[in-house]
């Protein structure tokens, strides 16, 4: 019950942190008219965060393997606090990009201390920390229609601020009441797998090089997205202002539904690698779509599909995936991994400013090569992770397939015991041998291996026989309630 708590409190983190991410790139029009600035200078108060995030991820991740994570979330709260407080009202261009770096700093406390809490909870191959990724979305998608809906009744942009600040102070009393699970406590699934998979030296350190890289395109990749694709569609394209941002609550709606799809295919043992390939690549697909199609329809499928495989939460997988090449230090190597998503932060905002400059178009579809070169990280990762199966592996495997199993058998004897009541009420046998003949075919006709039908058949008799039994015990119970009463 304490854990259920603890976790709809950092999940609730995430919703706020969502909005963190997108609200200043949301409000930039509004915020260069409030600092009278053109937007490139927008632009670059936005790359604060990143340097926030550059200075304090590898720092604070280190300092939560040491300290706890519950002061983390804490400082992390905190500091995103004074973010939304302050930037609603601040006039002074200074003080607004060192509000920036603050936001970076709440960013990368709160990944330090929530990303290891959930792997220290034990969520199952880290499905808890992808979940994350869909309150983020969920904050990311809400956003944009607060803040259309606020320029269309030509209300104060600040009002976007003040309810994310407002969230975090009544989900901050609620947090600190809940207990946190010790820090670096094992995680057995973590450990089994690490790298016990007689993975080389240097095959680890380019699997190393790769997710870190990833840790840079997966960031960036969503970064320029979300700052962009609402201005280049309204100024490319000459979409409307509604449909503009339409388009960035699209992605919104794709990220929430490729989490839950991740989350699922990860609790069927799905292997991490052969997901991140996958999204990467349709990610890259929807993306030219995007970049080059003036059909609204068509633009509007892509970003649903943008979303749902490029921020489906692709980044968490790539970050269990990592932390399970160096299970020790969780903190860590968070924080090496969110650095250079960091830097991401830093740069992209500054590279697609200066390209602004000269065309809109073209910082847009620059996310276009940062999507090649994720493709070519995950693709690095994946290669040198790879391993021969092992007894432990396919013992997992087929662990998961008996549990799929019982849980059909328990449905088919539930629906022996309605048959069984069904043969009582007509004064019927409890063996039909016809219909065991036909099962029999049918099981013979169903078989894809040759070689596997007479001992697939020879389970379908066992299972038919306690059938046979199961029923006789209810028949027997039931004559013996009548004669009780």
């Amino acid at each position: 019950m304490h854990q259920r708590q603890l976790s709809i409190s950092l999940y609730l983190n995430y919703f706020v942190h969502g909005i963190g991410l997108i609200i200043l790139t949301q409000n930039m029009q509004a915020l260069g008219q409030h600092w009278q600035t053109p937007l490139a200078t927008v632009s670059y108060v936005i790359s604060g965060i990143g340097i926030g995030r550059l200075f304090a991820y590898f720092i604070l991740g280190n300092l939560s393997d040491r300290f706890g994570r519950k002061v983390f979330v804490n400082i992390g709260m905190a500091s995103y606090l004074i973010f939304f407080l302050g930037m609603a009202v601040v006039t002074n261009i200074q003080v607004a990009y060192g509000l920036a770096i603050l936001a970076g700093v709440a960013n990368s406390a709160l990944d330090s201390g929530t990303y290891t809490t959930f792997i220290e909870m034990g969520g199952r191959q880290g499905s808890a920390n992808v979940l994350l990724k869909a309150f983020m979305s969920a904050g990311e998608f809400l956003l944009p229609l607060l803040v259309a809906n606020l320029e269309a009744q030509q209300l104060w942009y600040g009002w976007s601020f003040m309810l994310a600040a407002v969230i975090l102070l009544v989900n901050g009393v609620l947090l600190n009441r809940q207990h946190f699970p010790v820090r670096n406590q094992a995680n057995a699934s973590a450990s089994a797998l690490a790298v016990r998979q007689q993975i080389s030296h240097g095959r680890r350190w380019l699997a190393t090089i790769g997710l870190a890289g990833y840790g840079y395109t997966s960031m960036a990749i969503m970064i320029l997205y979300t700052q962009w694709i609402s201005l280049f569609a309204t100024r490319t394209f000459h979409f409307s202002a509604i449909l503009a941002h339409w388009l960035l609550s699209l992605y919104s709606i794709g990220s929430i539904s490729g989490v839950l799809v991740i989350f699922w295919l990860l609790r069927r043992g799905v292997a991490e690698t052969k997901l991140l390939v996958a999204m990467n690549v349709g990610s890259l697909v929807a993306l030219l779509v995007i970049c080059y199609s003036p059909i609204a329809g068509l633009s509007m499928i892509a970003a649903l599909a943008f979303g749902f495989t490029a921020a489906g939460g692709v980044m968490q997988v790539a970050l269990n995936l990592f932390i399970k090449l160096y299970p020790q230090v969780k903190g860590r190597v968070t924080g090496i991994y969110f650095t250079f998503g960091s830097i991401a932060s830093f740069t992209i905002p500054l590279i697609t400013g200066w390209l602004s400059q000269q065309n809109v178009a073209l910082a847009m579809r620059f996310d276009l090569l940062i999507g090649v070169a994720g493709i070519g990280c995950v693709g690095l990762a994946a290669w040198a992770i790879r391993s021969p199966k092992s007894l432990s592996q396919e013992r997992q495997r087929i662990n998961h397939i008996d549990q799929q199993i019982v849980r059909l058998l328990n449905e088919r004897f539930d629906t022996v015991t309605a048959i069984g009541e069904l043969k009582q009420q007509q004064q019927l046998p409890v063996l039909d041998q016809q219909r065991e003949q036909r099962v029999l075919h049918q099981v013979a006709a169903k078989s894809k291996q040759t070689a596997h039908t007479p001992y697939l058949q020879a389970i379908y008799q066992a299972i038919m026989r306690n059938s046979r039994a199961y029923q006789t015990d209810l028949h027997d119970l039931h004559k013996e309630e009548i004669n009780h009463d």
